[in-house]
Order: C-alpha cells, then structure tokens, then sequence
C-alpha cells in the first residue's frame, strides 16, 4: 500500500476516534435524506395543488353561462405556474415570487401567493432542501473534521518524522486530501440518492441532473482543498479553524445576505406603488376604450371609417365597439410591456451584479448554477409571466373579436329591457377557449443557464489548488 493510501487511511481512522465528528457526520447524513424527503414531498403536494387549482379555474371559466364578450374578459381566470421534478432539489426563488397570477382584460398583474408571504418567518432563513444542506451545512462539517489535517502534523511535530521516513510531502497532502475527499463523498452520496429517486420521476431533464451533480462536485470538492490550504497555512490548528470559520461566515453567510443590498442599491428598481401611479398616469393619454367618442381615440375611429368605406360605425358590417376593444388592449398591453421590459431589465441588471460578486463567494455560484439547472431562477419566473402575459393577451383579444362579429353594434349600444339578453353569446364559445399551457425550457437551455456558475467554481478550485502546491512545497521549512 502506497504511502498516500497509508496516510488517507490513518487520517481517517483519526476521524472515526473523534465521537463528536462521527456524530456530526451521522447527522447530517440523515439530515440531507431528511430534507431529500420532505423537500420531494412538499413540491409533489405544491405540484398537485396548483394542478387541482388549474384544472378548477379552468372549469369555472368554461362553465358560464351565456354572455357578453367583454364580460367574460373582466371575469378573468386564474393560471398557475407548474414547477419541474428538479424544484425538490432546489426549489430557488419560487417561495418568495408566487405561483399564480390572475388574467383579466386592460391589466397585467403580479405573480401573487408566494409562500413567504403567506407562511412564518422561518421561511425567509431558507427552506429545508438538499441545496441548502450541501450550500450551507455541509462545508461546515468539513472544517470541523478536516482543519488539522495538516495544522496538526507541524504542531505536534510529526512531519518531519514523517519526512524522515521516506513520505513525501505531496504523498501527505493527497493522503489527507483523499480522506476528507471520501467524508466529502459521504456527505453528498444522500442527494445524489435523492437526485435518482428525481430522474426516476417523468418528465425530468437528465443533463440538468448531471450539471447540478457536477456543480457540487465541484463546490465540495473546492472546500476540501480549501480547509488544507488553510491548515498548511496555519502553524497550530486552532489557528486554521478559526481563519476557516472566518472564510465560512464571509462566503456562506455575509456575501449571499449584502450581495443582494448592493445590488438594490446600484440599480434601484420602482415599487409597485410608484409603477402604479406610473402606468395610470400613462392610461389616461391612452384613451377610455370603453368609450367609442373617446377624443384619444379619434384617430383609431377615423381609419376603421375609411377601410370600410363608410361615414359612420353604424354602418360598419362589423361592431365597432368589439374593433375599439381590440385597439384599447393592444396599446394598454404594449404599456404594460415596457413597463414589465423596464421592471425586468433592472432585475436582471441586479442579478448580473450578485453573479458578479459571486466570484468572490463559490457559494453565490453554485446557488445560481443550482437555481438556474432546476428552472426556479429568476429567469424560470420571468419566463412564467412572459407566457402568462402571452396567453392573456391572446384570450382577450378573443374575446373581443368575438365581440366585434358576433354582437351588433345597434344591440351593444342598446338600453332596451331585452338589450342585455340580445348581447350575449353562446356559453361554447368559452369552452372553445385553449387551456394555458406552460413551455418549459429545454434541457440543452438550462445546462447553457448552469454554466457561469461551473466556470467560476473550476476557477476557485484552480486557483486553491495552484496555492495548495505552493503550500505544499513548503511544509517543514517552517519551525
């Protein structure tokens, strides 16, 4: 047996003498299955909920009766946003942005009932889930069980006996790197077991399982070099503990909570109030399309008249009133873009910055990479409301140009005791309707999203490595 297996075995007998450390290393093992467990089942009954709540909404706007077109467009519905297998994992930002939206004519609302808001306070500190186990805890219990590894050899003074007995001092090194690799190993073997038990499930993307599996790799792999680095620095262990613990509070702790405050600050982004007033004010130099005399939309009203070549909107073979609708959702609609383009432009601005501070922290990266491979990132939200807005835009216009061919303009304009009856339309026409389906991206699209987040972790991992050889070269020179 080499000197490194000699060595690799030895330090891990070491550990298993340590009561403390084997207890820790048990109970995070049977914690990350914990959270395997609760985090699946927990995104199976979100799952099913939204599911039983789309299928509801969607049968409540099928089931009225006859009536007015534009009614039906102020009655709405309500859509939810289904989530991935990969959400058990890392469930991201969906606690926090909401999960479903109601859809109505002239506006576009917000993601609304979010699990923050609606539950304690506790859910803000983060969610019980393999990512934030392997993210947070698990480099933890590597400093514990690992800052001596070498620390301890030069204040006890056995490196040198060790050098005098023909070991080598990269042979020492890899012997200790090899056993805190396989407590490392031991440590993230309950999520990969998880992340089986995921690809199992229909529906899952394999090359997003294998990005993320490669992302932790990587980040556990970085804290093991880390905590030697760290250990060959240090002349006594206590000092390497202390200096690991300081570099655990800063990247794991300090940078995630300010990183997002500095980029709030760099790029300030309107609240909702301020958005509001923003967008009524604007509303009102648009027009009332409720209005067919409105003096905005003079203009619009003027070129329906001559396509059709008449002289006035009773003349129109179709109901002007349905045409008005149509013209009044475009232009609100396209307001109602640029302010969502403008809204999502500074959000994506600030996580540019956050990703940016990541290259000081690994565990900002791998959050994002995670985030990103599973499709709860911001972008997996953005990309909800997107085709949200989509699909609304495209009901509503329905429904108004169903107003425009299939209701007369004499009996929209009509106040007559039997107007209202003459109003309406067939109640199939609502059952006509095409259910919101949900585009979920690609698997090669979410690998692509996952990669700044590998490259800045096979940088960090590179560049502790190259200082590991550094310290290395200089073991026992040292008294």
């Amino acid at each position: 047996m080499s000197a490194t297996h000699l060595i690799a075995r030895d330090e891990l007998r070491l550990m298993a003498r340590n009561r403390v450390a084997v207890i820790a290393l048990v109970l995070l093992v049977l914690l990350t299955l914990a959270a395997v467990l609760s985090s699946w089942s927990h995104q199976r009954g979100i799952a099913e909920l939204r599911t039983r709540h789309q299928q509801v909404a969607a049968a409540a706007f099928k089931a009225q009766p006859d009536r007015h077109p534009h009614r039906m467009v102020h009655y709405g519905t309500f859509i939810y946003r289904p989530l991935g297998a990969l959400a058990a994992f890392d469930p991201g930002v969906d606690a926090f942005t909401g999960n479903s939206m109601f859809l109505e004519g002239h506006r576009q609302n917000s993601a609304n009932f979010g699990d923050v808001r609606q539950s304690s306070l506790l859910v803000r500190f983060g969610q019980l889930t393999p990512a934030f186990v392997l993210q947070v805890v698990a480099p933890l219990l590597l400093i514990f069980l690992g800052f001596g590894g070498l620390a301890r050899e030069t204040e006890r003074g056995t490196l040198r006996l060790l050098m005098l007995q023909g070991v080598s001092r990269g042979q020492l090194v890899r012997g200790k790197l090899a056993a805190l690799g396989i407590v490392a190993l031991i440590v993230g073997l309950p999520a990969m077991v998880g992340f089986v038990a995921v690809v199992a499930q229909p529906g899952t993307l394999a090359l997003p399982m294998a990005v993320i599996g490669l992302g932790y790799a990587l980040y556990l792999a970085l804290w093991v070099v880390l905590i030697l680095l760290a250990s060959g620095f240090a002349r006594r262990g206590r000092d390497a503990l202390l200096a690991l613990l300081a570099i655990w509070t800063v990247a794991v702790v300090l940078l995630p909570r300010i990183a997002p405050d500095i980029a709030g600050a760099a790029v300030p982004l309107q609240n909702r109030l301020q958005t509001d007033v923003a967008i009524a004010r604007d509303l009102r130099q648009l027009g009332d399309s409720h209005n067919p005399d409105d003096p905005h939309l003079a203009a619009f009203k003027q070129s329906v008249l001559q396509r059709y070549g008449v002289t006035r909107v009773e003349d129109l073979p179709v109901n002007y009133k349905g045409l008005l609708a149509m013209e009044g959702e475009r232009l609100t609609s396209g307001l109602f873009d640029r302010y969502a383009g403008a809204s999502f432009a500074a959000q994506t601005a600030q996580n540019r910055l956050v990703d940016a501070i990541g290259v000081l922290s690994p565990t900002i990266a791998i959050r994002a990479l995670s985030m990103a491979a599973a499709d709860t990132d911001f972008a997996g939200h953005r990309r909800f409301l997107e085709q949200a807005e989509t699909y609304r835009y495209a009901l509503v216009q329905r429904l108004n140009r169903m107003e425009a061919k299939n209701v007369s303009y004499a009996d929209d304009i009509a106040e007559d005791a039997g107007a209202d009856r003459r109003k309406r339309i067939a109640a199939d026409n609502w059952q006509q309707m095409p259910d919101f389906a949900f585009v979920a991206p690609s698997a090669a699209a979410l690998a692509t999203a996952a990669l700044p987040g590998i490259i800045i972790l096979g940088l960090w991992l590179a560049v502790a490595t190259l200082l590991l050889k550094r310290v290395t070269r200089r073991l026992g020179a040292r008294r």
